[in-house]
């Protein structure tokens, strides 16, 4: 691998080396891949726009019961699926184990859209129930026990984290790094980045058109649920999941029958080491993931990002509910947010992909801890004179005048773009380059459990830090009151992974360069 900028590959020439550096006959491997990841990312950010809008809005509850969610519902269920998923690791060839894990998500959103949705004030307690509850429980419960009365919403926010960690982090990019070499992924990998963005773009028409239809369904009077006609909002969206799901299976039983069973896109022998099984117990299989320092720094690197990002997040999606308390409305800047981060991040794949080929890997995976520590910085400072002034304090642009919370919101959209974009585009690639090298065991079993369990542990450790201040302050202690404590402490942390990134950087140049890895 190159160490310096400036040396590239020669196997293209002008614009085709920068735009579109893909062989002819690499396109069969390539496009499917971009597709499967296209609709992955697309199913994503659709349950991620709707799990904000469900729990942040629903009765008595708020931005501050995420973090809660986050270390006591996410975490457990990221252990109980790492459990779960190691032990039929060694009972069932990896295609059965990704048929099966997708039709268990697809399952879950179908019962919540047309089931659990519509009877959510049956099933959770009302507002006045709540605070009932609330004066004869200790001031630290106040936000856990919102997250418990809306628990069918809780639900849905867990399985749609998961959904993050285990079909991006663990299915899509194990199947992809069990499918690349080295020199592919610098090509591959950002390009895959673009492609899937396309479901970010993609997610925003289909927000939009769900949102028609809960505005119809409130003026008619015909609303489920809560009569705001988000029940048939959210069953345009889980629809849309389900197709999208059907399209992900579909793909992968293709590229396994047209792909892997061609020697020119496919080692052969990778297959059957792809299918040994790695006969160790959940217990030794993390022994030897914290033997390694390698997968160490890997898990840093993947802490330090969902440390700091979901918590700079829940401080932004404090501010926007009180912006926008209507849940159509919260739902729309939300997919303004997945738009704006498609097409960023579309943008800035171009720039990563020839920054992936022509710099170190070092350079490419400093520039998103780079760019996070530069953006939330300035979205502090602004959070802090937002404390201080109050949200509703007019502003005087020069062009047009706002409000402060109306401001602090805008600065954060552009700071969640920012740090996404990059994020997608040059952190994820350099992060799955970094596992390539590995021998199979610590490839299968090292990246699920750095992926789900390392991924789920950064945001839950970052909730638990939330969660204990929100503890000790107790009562309805809001986010922003908290933005001078947890200020220093994310850009320390984010500190920390750019530390991570040099020490990685040495280990990874290392094993290729001793393996070989590289020169494939």
């Amino acid at each position: 691998m190159s160490s310096k900028c400036g040396k590239s590959e020669q196997e293209f020439t002008g614009w085709r080396n920068i735009l579109w550096p893909i062989h002819n006959h690499e396109m069969k491997k390539f496009v499917p891949m971009g597709l499967m990841m296209m609709f992955i990312l697309f199913n994503y950010t659709l349950m991620r726009d709707t799990k904000d809008v469900l729990v942040v809005n629903a009765p008595g509850s708020g931005a501050e019961v995420l973090s809660f969610l986050k270390l006591f519902g996410v975490l457990p269920g990221a252990v109980l699926f790492m459990l779960v998923y190691t032990k039929i690791a060694n009972l069932m060839s990896s295609e059965k184990i990704f048929y099966s894990i997708i039709a268990f998500f697809m399952v879950f959103f179908a019962m919540f859209g047309f089931v659990l949705s519509p009877l959510g004030p049956a099933l959770h307690a009302d507002l006045n129930t709540i605070n009932s509850w609330r004066a004869s429980c200790p001031p630290g419960l106040y936000w856990p026990l919102a997250a418990v009365a809306n628990w069918t919403y809780s639900l849905y926010y867990i399985m749609a984290e998961l959904w993050g960690s285990v079909a991006i982090g663990l299915l899509f990019w194990q199947f992809a790094n069990a499918t690349t070499k080295v020199t592919e992924s610098r090509r591959f990998y950002a390009f895959y980045g673009m492609i899937g963005n396309v479901g970010l773009l993609s997610s925003a028409g289909v927000l939009w058109v769900s949102s028609l239809f809960g505005s119809r369904a409130r003026i008619n009077g015909t609303s489920a649920g809560y009569g705001d006609g988000y029940v048939e909002n959210l069953r345009v969206v889980v629809c849309a999941i389900l197709v999208a799901g059907l399209f992900i299976m579909f793909i992968y039983n293709w590229m396994q029958k047209h792909v892997l069973t061609d020697p020119a896109l496919f080692d052969p022998s990778l297959v059957k080491e792809k299918h040994q099984k790695l006969n160790l117990s959940v217990v030794d299989s993390f022994k030897c993931i914290f033997k390694s320092s390698y997968l160490g720094l890997l898990l840093l690197m993947v802490l330090g990002y969902n440390i700091c990002m979901p918590l700079v997040e829940l401080i932004w999606k404090s501010q926007l509910k009180i912006a926008f308390p209507d849940r159509n409305d919260y739902q729309s800047v939300m997919g303004l947010l997945s738009f704006s981060t498609g097409a960023f991040t579309m943008i800035v794949t171009v720039v990563g992909m020839n920054i992936l080929r022509r710099c170190s890997w070092r350079t490419a995976a400093l520039i998103t801890p780079i760019m996070f520590l530069v953006a939330s910085a300035l979205f502090f400072l602004l959070l802090n004179y937002t404390r201080i002034t109050g949200p509703n304090t007019p502003v005087d642009l020069g062009f047009m005048t706002t409000t402060v919370v109306m401001l602090t919101v805008v600065v954060g959209l552009i700071q969640n773009v920012a740090s996404k974009g990059t994020k997608y585009s040059l952190f994820d690639p350099t992060k799955q380059m970094a596992y390539i090298p590995l021998e199979p065991e610590l490839k299968s079993k090292g990246q699920a459990a750095v992926e789900v369990v390392g991924g789920r542990l950064g945001k839950s450790a970052g909730a638990g830090i939330l969660s204990g201040l929100l503890w000790l302050f107790g009562g309805a202690t809001s986010l922003l009151s908290l933005s001078p404590i947890l200020g220093p402490i994310i850009l320390l942390i984010a500190f920390l992974w750019i530390l991570a990134v040099f020490g990685l950087n040495k280990m990874f140049l290392s094993l290729t360069s001793k393996s070989g890895v590289a020169s494939k």
